[in-house]
């Protein structure tokens, strides 16, 4: 009688084996296993198309001149020597593992210009607007307000044909990006879309500009750069949305919902005396990883406004740089986090004190539900220049469930004693069981009561957000995803 053996490798090949008895030699029938996935650490990137091949092709396929082609090169070498967490102190707080890109492709080709364009796309109250779908721009307007104060927004392709030595002495170096962030190394090696707008000296507009990305399709991956530059005295605010770019993926019960990639950075050149808000609301599809970089360089007098809400996506990585070097410059950074199922959320912020008299005031908050989780890590650091220095960070988490899990690391590294005030402040645990009996008190239903509690804990980004639609739509998106969440309860509950 003969039997099947398996072979060295352990892929399930059919083998011969030679029977001890009789001599003959038996073809195993035994069907192949299928090949299990290479098991991936919390750190390992979900994808592996970025390579200088790559790099090349882009700037190939674009046509594109010389010195950026040295820029994209430049980065991918970057990119590949990088470790994926630069602080020793963050390593253990990394987790990758839900993204699963091995099958995304990222465009090459992208529209520069939009099919029509005009003033008629811009709605009221905003200044101007430009919209892109996936690969695409659907549309791109300005209203008479920014024409004439002669702000620019274009895409970074139209910006080569129309202005590339400003473009260059914009990019060139990656003077706008952190040198030791490998996937901000990522973004400058690999775009393959990006915006640019810049409000002139002097230039105060009214309403704010809104940039708006659609992205979501299928083991696609989009890559953007947004490049904002603005003048001495200028002010200007930007609402960014991040959204679905179609209806949610369906997939039978058990298969796992195709992912994509959405890869994005923002870059801030604020100049003397300048004011910018910047309120970014992030609702991609479920099925989506998240990389996003903004970067904020603060000239003297200056300020600058984050207000960051994060939502949707599977696995969201965050990080914000902010440099004061400016004297007397300030910034003020708020972000949160509503996450629910098993989304995974890293929010890191990094912010250097290095003119006189800056100010810092930086606040994370997250609220989970379900299994999710979210990490908060932040560091403020006074260089010996920053003469009367006034920073504070702080970071909170509300665990919603017994399941939800969230992690708060603020940190601070002062190189210069004569501070106003440097501190920092962090918690995290259930909702307060007082607030939640006061409320009850007052005849309000436990579940409405809940609801309050975590809507008002979030509360700090949307009313920060400079234009009333997109500040409903966030509130709206809020609500949603609370009823979602109780819904979910009750059906686990009643089986």
């Amino acid at each position: 009688m003969t039997s099947p053996t398996a072979n060295a490798a352990g892929t399930g090949e059919p083998t011969t084996s030679q029977s001890a008895a009789s001599g003959e030699e038996a073809v195993s029938t035994a069907r192949p296993r299928p090949a299990r996935a290479a098991r991936r650490g919390p750190a390992d990137l979900p994808f592996t198309f970025p390579d200088v091949g790559l790099a090349k092709a882009l700037a190939a396929e674009r046509s594109e001149p010389g010195w950026l082609r040295a820029e994209r090169i430049e980065a991918a070498k970057a990119y590949e020597a990088l470790p994926l967490e630069p602080n020793q102190l963050y390593t253990t707080y990394v987790d990758l593992r839900a993204a699963d890109l091995s099958s995304a492709r990222p465009y090459i080709r992208t529209a520069s210009e939009p099919t029509a364009r005009g003033s008629d796309g811009v709605p009221d109250g905003v200044a101007a607007l430009i919209e892109l779908r996936e690969d695409g721009v659907t549309s791109l307007a300005l209203a008479p307000e920014a024409r004439a104060g002669g702000v620019i927004l274009e895409t970074f392709a139209a910006a080569l044909d129309r202005d590339p030595d400003g473009l260059r002495a914009a990019l060139e170096g990656g003077k706008s990006l952190p040198g030791n962030d490998k996937l901000a190394q990522l973004a400058r090696g690999f775009w393959n879309q990006g915006v640019r707008l810049v409000v002139p000296s002097g230039v105060r507009l009214e309403h704010p500009v809104v940039v708006r990305w659609q992205a979501g399709v299928p083991d696609r991956a989009l890559i953007s750069r947004t490049l904002v530059q603005l003048g001495a005295s200028a002010r200007a605010s930007l609402v960014e949305e991040l959204m679905p770019s179609g209806p949610d993926i369906e997939c039978a019960e058990g298969e796992p919902v195709p992912q994509s990639l959405f890869s994005g950075t923002l870059e801030v050149s604020i100049g003397d005396g300048a004011e910018l808000e910047v309120a970014s609301i992030q609702d991609l599809p479920l099925g989506v990883s998240a990389f996003q970089h903004r970067h904020g360089v603060i000239g003297e007098g200056a300020t600058l406004h984050w207000a960051l809400a994060q939502l949707g996506g599977r696995v969201i990585r965050s990080r914000v740089d902010n440099r004061l070097q400016g004297d007397r410059s300030s910034v003020e950074q708020v972000e949160i986090v509503f996450g629910s199922g098993d989304q995974v959320v890293d929010l890191t912020s990094y912010t250097r004190h290095i003119g006189r008299d800056t100010t810092g005031n930086l606040l994370s908050k997250g609220a989970l539900q379900g299994a999710a989780r979210s990490y908060m890590k932040g560091l403020i650091t006074i260089e010996k220049t920053a003469i009367g220095t006034d920073s504070f960070l702080g970071e909170f988490g509300m665990n919603l469930s017994r399941r939800a899990r969230a992690v708060a690391i603020p940190s601070l590294e002062i190189d210069q004693p004569d501070c106003r005030r440097a501190m920092h402040s962090s918690s995290v645990g259930p909702i307060d069981e007082t607030q939640l009996f006061y409320l009850e008190s007052r005849g309000i239903p436990p579940d409405e009561a809940r609801k309050f509690i975590v809507l008002g804990f979030l509360e700090p980004v949307v009313a920060r957000v400079p234009l009333a639609e997109a500040q409903d739509r966030l509130r709206h998106l809020l609500e949603a995803k609370w009823a979602a969440s109780a819904e979910t309860v009750q059906s686990s509950s009643a089986a």
